[in-house]
This record gives C-alpha cells, structure tokens and sequence, in this order.
C-alpha cells in the first residue's frame, strides 16, 4: 500500500496586522533592549471590563505561541489569548493627542468607558 500526501493550503492568520502596525512593530523590534525575534500580544485579566492588549519584547517562541509574519516582524500570540482574538484586526494610530494599537475584534462584547480593556 501506497503512502500518499495530503498538501494543505495555509491556514490564514487569525489576525490581520495593517502596514501601520507592521511598521510599528518593526520600529518596536529595532529598539529592543537585547535582540528581539519579534513581539508578543496577550490578553492579560485588567481594568474594568475584564481583558486588556499588551505587548512585550520576545526572545523566543514560547510553547503554544501562534505566530503571524509580518513586513515588521513576528508578532507572536500567546496560546490560551488566542481565541479571544481570532478575526481581529490590529492597526496603530497615531494623531496629536494619543498613539497606540487599535484593535478592531469581533469577539469582544463590550469594553470599558476609557476602552483600555474589553470583555467576551
């Protein structure tokens, strides 16, 4: 009997990284304080609605981590924040008065007044 092999088409990025975001990544990346291999995003229990986006410098992958290529760098997501954030859409703004990553997430129902966290 004949082994045969299946070929899978890629699976898509549970989040879209916009080419702002991209590039702030890669701004982040280049100013780590020791060589970085790229960022990763988690959804640490904070603030009033219960989740909040953080980001931190990341030396390696971590068992678990998802990680999506971007023209920045690697944006490594943590395993057990993963599906609060599958469909997401992460861009960064920046204006006169503030500058920060926007999240678009279609999983959160609700966020707090000052929309530093989120709730599912």
């Amino acid at each position: 009997m004949e082994a045969t092999t299946t070929l899978r088409r890629p699976r898509p990025a549970p989040i879209t990284v916009t080419d702002n975001a991209a590039r702030r990544i890669a701004e982040i990346i280049a100013k780590a304080p020791q060589p970085a291999a790229g960022v990763r995003l988690t959804t640490p229990k904070r603030g009033c609605s219960g989740l909040a986006y953080s980001l931190d410098y990341v030396t390696e992958a971590k068992p678990g981590d998802e990680a999506v290529t971007t023209e920045g760098g690697t944006l490594f997501i943590d395993g057990g924040s993963l599906m609060y954030l599958i469909g997401s859409r992460m861009d960064w703004k920046e204006d006169d008065f503030a500058a920060g990553f926007v999240f678009e997430n279609p999983n959160s129902k609700g966020s707090c007044g000052c929309g530093e966290s989120f709730t599912v």
